[in-house]
């Protein structure tokens, strides 16, 4: 009896069939193959017909090289951290693919000779905040305050408020990563209270800056007080605050979130900040204030370990300049639009048999910025039971299970996306 494993279709033979072939163009042939080996694999333990493998390598291709894969964030969390944080605007999406291949980064058409790394991005930056004398980017905000600790502090001290000792994402502390460049951290005040005096007398001979860090990802409330930006412009060394988020200018929505341009105003020296928050572009630390100071760290050693490619900085440029990106826009959605989407989404399900209603939700900035804020908004519920299939499902589709129903909040899915969410809700039906 002939083993039925000799019908299961060769390497050569399978890597060879066209619509594989052409599947290797584009996501290379290593990754191609390892889906034939599969593929054949279930052929020989009898799972798969032979005559079928052909399919079955097509169907488990993935859709690009990288492992990385679009979601459709429903949760309502407008800078979702696990999911990428800001969505691209389409500007700076096209942006990125233009400077994808060989690039002016940094060099001069005109003179042929080397020009300023980003320039383009920095003169966006510069003109977005006209009172900063100088502009500098780097690949995150943490990395931003790392460079402010090497080149302003190096084994002297940093005055900074106890409570304004944060812990960031994945248990990483500030704290920490200032005192990993030598510095000294310099507590002052207590947990709930700073005043500006308590500042002052720590200042001496050693202090190399005062921080200030804005508590974006909590609150304290109750019997509190801070000492404003303005009262630490007042003490005679180097004020560096941390805003957080990357709001350039003050936004209406969120009146409590710091912004460059204000503190800035109110004598900062220095402001550091994320550039894939509020922003709403890609991920980034931004240096704005001084020119001496910016220059200084600028030229330390370090930034270079910092440094962003170009992608960033195409990215970057785009996001200041384009369009106003999907954050802003998922900020500005308004309650009776979201009403009417989420009324035409639920009715499309129900035609189809499928248990959808249209309910009050509320949204969150997220992303470590405006804690606390609510965002009135509006979201389809389905059975909770979608929430894992609409994970697994192509495009995965993330919300969140409430009262126990799969809330689909439609602030964070742009109006481009219904028909796509509405299919891929009637998949799981």
């Amino acid at each position: 009896m002939t083993d039925p494993r000799r019908a299961v279709p060769r390497t050569d033979a399978l890597l060879a069939d066209p619509r594989i072939a052409k599947a290797a163009e584009t996501l290379g042939r290593g990754l191609v193959k390892s889906v034939v080996t599969a593929a054949q694999q279930r052929a020989r333990e009898g799972r798969l017909a032979p005559a079928d493998v052909v399919d079955d390598v097509l169907a488990h291709l993935p859709g690009q090289a990288s492992s990385l894969r679009p979601v459709l964030n429903a949760t309502g969390v407008v800078v979702h951290t696990n999911l990428g944080r800001a969505p691209l605007s389409a500007a700076a999406v096209e942006a990125v693919t233009a400077a994808a291949g060989f690039t002016d980064v940094e060099f001069d058409l005109e003179t042929g000779r080397r020009a300023r790394r980003g320039r383009g991005a920095l003169a966006a930056l510069a003109d977005a905040v006209p009172s900063a004398g100088g502009v500098h980017v780097v690949n995150n905000n943490a990395a931003a305050l790392l460079l402010c600790a090497l080149a302003l502090a190096p084994g002297r001290e940093i005055v900074v408020s106890r409570g304004e000792l944060v812990e960031i994402g994945d248990g990483f502390r500030i704290p920490d990563l200032l005192a990993s460049t030598g510095a000294r951290l310099r507590e002052v005040g207590t947990t709930n209270r700073t005043h500006a005096a308590d500042y002052a007398a720590a200042i001496g001979p050693e202090t190399g800056f005062v921080l200030k860090v804005h508590p974006s990802n909590y609150r304290v409330t109750g019997f509190t007080a801070e000492a404003s930006v303005a009262e630490l412009a007042e003490l005679g060394v180097p004020l560096v605050v941390d805003i957080g988020s990357g709001l350039l200018a003050p936004e209406p929505l969120l009146p409590g979130e710091p912004d460059a341009a204000t503190a800035l105003a109110q004598g900062a020296d220095l402001v550091t900040a994320s550039g894939d928050k509020l922003l709403g572009g890609p991920q980034a630390g931004l240096l704005l204030g001084d020119a001496a100071l910016v220059e200084r760290l600028r030229r330390h050693p370090a930034a270079r370990a910092v440094r962003v490619d170009k992608l960033t900085l195409a990215a970057l440029e785009a996001t200041v300049r384009g369009p106003r990106p999907p954050v802003q826009a998922a900020l500005r959605a308004a309650l009776p639009e979201l009403r009417r989407r989420a009324e035409e989404l639920t009715a499309a399900l129900r035609s189809a048999g499928i248990d959808a209603e249209v309910v009050d939700s509320t949204a969150a900035v997220g992303g470590g910025g405006a804690p606390g804020v609510e965002l009135p908004s509006v979201a389809v519920a389905l059975p909770a039971r979608y929430a894992e299939a609409l994970r697994a499902g192509q495009p995965p589709v993330v919300g969140r299970v409430g009262r126990d129903r799969c809330l689909l909040d439609l602030r964070t899915v742009v109006p481009a996306d219904d028909a796509k969410l509405a299919e891929a809700v009637r998949r799981c039906g």
